[in-house]
C-alpha cells in the first residue's frame, strides 16, 4: 500500500500551517501523489515476458531434474550444455544456475510458475511450445525422461493447452533428432533418418504431399526466431530457434527428395 505521499504531505502541511487542517490538506495532496505513483511502481515490479520465460525455464528444469529424488551428473551436464548452446554470458549462466537450484529446492511450486508464465504469454502459444520443447530436450538429455519427469512434463503440457498427441510428437521429434544427425554425419539416408524427418515436422509418414507442405510452413512459422523474440523469447535463445528452423527445412528437403517432389 502506498503511504509515503500521505505521510510527508501531512507533515509538510502541519509544519507550514501549524494546524490539523493543514496536515489534512497535505495528506490529501499526498494521497493523490500515491495514487499516481502506485501504477508506475507496479509496472516496475512486473517482470517482462522475456525475463519470466528465462527464469521459469531453468527453475522448472531444476524441478524436473529433481523429480526422481536426486539430480544426477547427467542432468547437471545436460543443463550446462544447454546454457553453452544458448551462448549465455557469465552473468546469465550464474542467474540460470540460481534458477535451477531454486527449482529443485523442496516446496517449489512448478504449477504456479507455469501458470504465471502462461498468463504472461497470453495468446503467444508458439512461445509456450518453445518452453515445452526446452523442458523435454533437457529431460531427454539428462535421464532419458524418467517416469516422474514424464508425469510432470505431461501436466505442464496439458496446462499450456498442448494435447497428448502434440506432446508425443514433440518427444518423438527430439528423440529422432539424434538418429537423424547420426545418419547425416555418415552421409547416408536411412528409413530411421526419414522417420526422424517426419517427426521433426510432426506429421505421419502417410500424409499427402500437400499436407506435408502445410506442416512444413506451419512449423517454420511457429519457430521463426524473429517472431519468437518479438513475442518475448530471450535474445539468448534466438540461436536455438534458428537452429530449429534449419532442422525443419532440412527435414522437409530430405522428405521431398525421398518422395521425388518438385
Amino acid at each position: 500500500m502506498a503511504w509515503k505521499g500521505k505521510f510527508f504531505g501531512a507533515l509538510i502541511g502541519f509544519l507550514a500551517t501549524k494546524s490539523v487542517w493543514g496536515a489534512m490538506l497535505g495528506a490529501f495532496v499526498g494521497h493523490a501523489f500515491d495514487q499516481h505513483a502506485a501504477p508506475a511502481e507496479s509496472v516496475r515490479a512486473t517482470p517482462s515476458i522475456s525475463e519470466l520465460f528465462f527464469r521459469t525455464t531453468f527453475e522448472v528444469m531444476g524441478h524436473v531434474a529433481k523429480s526422481d529424488g536426486r539430480v544426477s551428473e547427467a542432468e547437471i551436464d545436460a543443463a550446462r550444455r544447454l546454457m553453452q548452446e544458448l551462448n549465455l554470458g557469465a552473468a546469465e549462466i550464474a542467474y540460470a544456475i540460481g534458477c535451477f537450484r531454486a527449482g529443485k529446492a523442496p516446496g517449489y511450486q512448478f504449477e504456479f510458475s507455469v501458470r504465471r508464465l502462461r498468463e504472461a504469454c497470453g495468446y503467444r502459444h508458439d512461445l509456450l511450445r518453445t518452453f515445452m520443447e526446452l523442458q523435454l530436450r533437457a529431460a531427454l538429455a539428462g535421464n532419458g525422461l524418467s517416469p516422474p519427469a514424464r508425469v510432470i512434463l505431461a501436466r505442464i503440457a496439458e496446462s499450456i493447452g498442448m494435447s497428448g498427441l502434440e506432446f508425443a510428437r514433440m518427444e518423438s521429434a527430439l528423440r529422432g533428432h539424434g538418429q537423424w544427425r547420426g545418419a547425416h554425419a555418415g552421409g547416408r539416408r536411412t528409413s530411421a533418418s526419414l522417420s526422424a524427418c517426419y517427426a521433426e515436422l510432426e506429421v505421419d509418414e502417410r500424409v499427402s504431399d500437400q499436407e506435408l507442405t502445410k506442416a512444413y510452413r506451419r512449423q517454420m512459422s511457429r519457430h521463426h526466431p524473429d517472431k519468437l523474440v518479438a513475442n518475448g523469447l530471450p535474445e539468448s535463445m534466438a540461436q536455438m530457434a534458428k537452429e530449429k528452423t534449419q532442422r525443419i527445412q532440412q527435414a522437409y528437403e530430405e522428405i521431398r527428395a525421398a518422395r521425388g517432389m518438385r
